[in-house]
C-alpha cells in the first residue's frame, strides 16, 4: 500500500472514530408489560429469542421498578426523571408538562448536546399548552413518527400520521419508523422530520414506545386476514395456564383489600375480562402474541444496526411502564404498589462494555427514573439538577456497589374508578405500603347521571375540570402535612414474593415496621422535592379557553 492511500485510509478511521466517539441510544419501552412475560425472566412458553439474547449480551436487572404504575405519569418520570409528585402530571391533575419543565427531559438535553434524536410508537405525555395538541412534543425530536394517547393495534384506523404505512398491526408499523430513522435516505412519508437524513457525524439516540401488551393494543386485535400469523394463530394450540394464585370474580371469599379502600366494584369495565378464566386466558394469550411481535422487532433493530455498521457503538435499553394484574389475587388493572404491577423487566445492552460485564443478572436495585442520567452519563453530558434518578452506569459496567437500598414507588391516581392514593417503600426483604381515603364521587353513579343528563359517559368519567387541580394537588400534599393512612401492609418479600401475607399486625415485625416507616417519610419528602411543580392547566376548561382564543385570533 502506498503512503498516501495509507494516509486516506488512517485519516477516513480516524474520522469514523471521532464521529462515533459517544454512544448511540436506542431505548425500547413497552406498555403493561409485567415481570414475567419473557424467557429471560422466567416464562417458559413466550417465545422471546431476541430479547433473551439481548439479555445474554448485556445485563438483566432482576429488582427493576417503575414510580407510578400508571401509564402517564410514568412515563412522563422516565423522561424527567422526577418522581410524579414533583412532575405533577397525570390523568386526574388536570396539568401538563411546562415547556420550562421540558427543556430538562432528556431527549431535549441530548439534542442540545449534539445528538440526533428520533420518537417513534406511542406518546402518552402531554406536553406544553393544550397537551397533546401543542406539537411542542412532535418539535422536540429532530425525526417523529408517533401517535399521541392510545394508537391500538390497528394505528392507521386512527392517527394520520401513520395513514402512509405499508403495515397495518402497531409493531410492524413501528418497525417501519425505526427502519426509516436508522437509515441514512428518510422516506417515510408522514414522519416528521427536520432533515432529509440521520447524519453520520452526530451519535443518535431513539426512543421505541410501544402500546403493548397494553389492553388498548392487545385488546383490540381481531385476528384478521392481513395480520402476521403470530397475531392469528400463535399459541392457540398449547394450554396456556392463569396466572399464579388467579381467583375468579366469583370465587373471591375475602378480596385482598378491603372494600373502603379499593373500590373494585367501580373499576374500568376494560378490565373485566380478568373476572372469567376463560376470558383472561384470551387476553394473556393475545398479549404473549404481542410479545413475541415486540420480540422480532427487536431482532430486526438489531439486524439493521449490523448493517448499518453501528451496532458496536449502540447501546440498548429495554423495558415497561409498569405492570398489570389479570386476576392474580382477585385483581384487575393496574395503579396498585404490589410487584405484579411496579416491578418490570429491565435490560441494558452495552456493546462496549468488558467481557466480564456482559452476559450478567444484576440484583441490585434501579428504578425507571434512573435511565435518563444513566443515558446522560454515557454520553458525557452534565445531569440536570432537577433529575431526581441517578445513573446507574457503573452497574452495568459491571459493578455490584448498590445505587439504592430502598425503592419508593406510589399511586396517585385515586379517581371515580376506586383506585386509593398508595405510597410504598421496599427494600430487598421488607415492604410497607400505605393506602389513603379515595373520596372521589363513584363512576357508577357518574354513569347513571351522564345516561340521564344526555352527556356522553366517556366526557362525564374522563374530561378534567379546574376543580380537579386542588384536589389532585390536596392528594400530593397532605401525606407530607401528617395525613394518616386508612389502611397499611406489611410483606416479608423476601420469603413472600407474591405478597400473600400481610404481617403488618404481628408482634415480632413491629421494629421492621418503624424502621421503614422512617424510610417512607425520607423518601416521600425526597419525591416530592423543594419546588413548586412546573405545569400548565390542561383541563376540559382550558381546552375550551384556548380554542375560543384561536377562532378569535383568526
Amino acid at each position: 500500500m502506498g503512503a498516501f492511500a495509507f494516509c486516506v485510509m488512517w485519516v477516513c478511521l480516524w474520522g469514523t472514530a471521532s464521529a462515533n466517539e459517544r454512544p448511540n441510544f436506542v431505548f425500547i419501552l413497552t406498555d403493561d408489560q409485567s415481570y414475567g412475560m419473557m424467557g429471560c425472566d422466567g416464562n417458559e412458553q413466550t417465545h422471546t429469542p431476541n430479547i433473551d439474547q439481548l439479555a445474554r449480551d448485556g445485563v438483566f436487572f432482576d429488582r427493576a421498578y417503575i414510580t407510578s404504575a400508571i401509564c402517564t405519569p410514568s412515563r412522563i418520570s422516565i423522561l424527567l426523571s422526577q418522581f410524579e409528585r414533583k412532575h405533577g402530571v397525570n390523568f386526574n391533575s388536570g396539568t401538563s408538562v411546562s415547556p420550562e419543565a421540558w427543556t430538562m427531559s432528556y431527549p431535549v438535553v441530548m439534542r442540545e448536546n449534539g445528538y440526533y434524536t428520533g420518537y417513534v410508537g406511542k406518546n402518552h405525555s402531554p406536553i406544553g399548552e393544550g397537551g397533546y395538541e401543542s406539537g411542542l412534543m412532535d418539535r422536540s425530536f429532530d425525526y417523529f413518527y408517533a401517535g399521541h394517547g392510545h394508537i391500538r393495534f390497528y394505528p392507521k384506523e386512527l392517527h394520520e400520521i401513520f395513514h402512509a404505512a405499508k403495515s397495518d398491526t402497531q409493531v410492524e408499523i413501528v418497525q417501519e419508523g425505526v427502519d426509516d430513522f436508522l437509515s441514512n435516505d428518510h422516506r417515510l412519508e408522514g414522519a416528521i422530520r427536520f432533515l432529509d437524513s440521520r447524519p453520520d457525524d452526530k451519535p443518535f439516540c431513539l426512543s421505541i414506545c410501544f402500546n403493548l401488551p397494553h389492553d388498548a393494543g392487545a385488546g383490540t386485535m381481531q385476528s384478521r386476514e392481513s395480520d402476521d400469523a403470530i397475531y392469528k394463530d400463535l399459541y392457540r394450540d398449547i394450554e396456556i395456564p392463569l396466572p399464579a394464585n388467579y381467583i375468579a370474580k366469583e370465587d373471591v371469599k375475602e378480596p385482598k383489600l378491603p372494600p373502603d379502600v379499593l373500590r373494585a366494584d367501580e373499576r374500568q369495565t376494560g378490565y373485566d375480562y380478568s373476572d372469567k378464566p376463560e376470558t383472561a386466558r384470551q387476553r394473556i394469550i393475545r398479549r404473549m402474541q404481542a410479545m413475541t411481535g415486540i420480540d422480532r422487532m427487536v431482532g430486526n433493530v438489531r439486524q439493521k444496526l449490523r448493517n448499518e455498521g453501528i451496532d458496536r457503538n449502540t447501546i440498548i435499553i429495554f423495558t415497561s411502564d409498569h405492570g398489570l394484574f389479570t386476576g392474580e389475587q382477585g385483581l384487575g388493572g393496574k395503579a396498585l404498589c404490589y410487584e405484579q404491577t411496579t416491578h418490570v423487566p429491565f435490560i441494558v445492552c452495552n456493546p462496549m462494555a468488558s467481557e466480564p460485564a456482559r452476559g450478567r443478572r444484576c440484583d441490585e436495585f434501579v428504578q425507571s427514573i434512573d435511565i435518563a442520567p444513566m443515558m446522560l452519563d454515557y454520553a458525557g453530558i452534565d445531569v440536570p439538577s432537577a433529575f431526581q434518578g441517578k445513573s446507574i452506569r457503573s452497574l452495568v459496567d459491571g459493578s455490584s456497589e448498590p445505587i439504592h437500598d430502598a425503592i419508593f414507588t406510589e399511586n396517585l391516581w385515586a379517581t371515580h374508578f376506586g383506585n386509593p392514593r398508595i405510597e410504598a417503600v421496599q427494600d430487598k426483604e421488607w415492604k410497607y405500603i400505605r393506602y389513603y381515603a379515595n373520596d372521589s364521587f363513584p363512576s357508577s353513579a357518574k354513569i347513571v347521571t351522564a345516561k340521564q343528563l344526555g352527556i356522553p359517559v366517556g366526557k362525564m368519567l374522563y374530561a378534567v375540570a379546574d376543580e380537579s387541580i386542588a384536589v389532585y394537588r390536596h392528594y400530593v400534599e397532605s401525606p407530607l402535612k401528617g395525613e394518616e393512612p386508612i389502611f397499611e401492609e406489611l410483606y416479608h418479600i423476601g420469603e413472600d414474593p407474591q405478597e400473600l401475607h400481610n404481617v403488618i399486625d404481628e408482634p415480632q415485625f413491629q421494629g421492621q415496621l418503624e424502621r421503614l416507616r422512617k424510610v417512607w417519610k425520607e423518601r416521600l419528602a425526597y419525591a416530592r422535592g423543594t419546588d413548586p411543580p412546573k405545569v400548565l392547566r390542561y383541563t376540559e376548561t382550558s381546552e375550551l379557553e384556548r380554542k375560543l382564543k384561536e377562532c378569535l385570533s383568526r
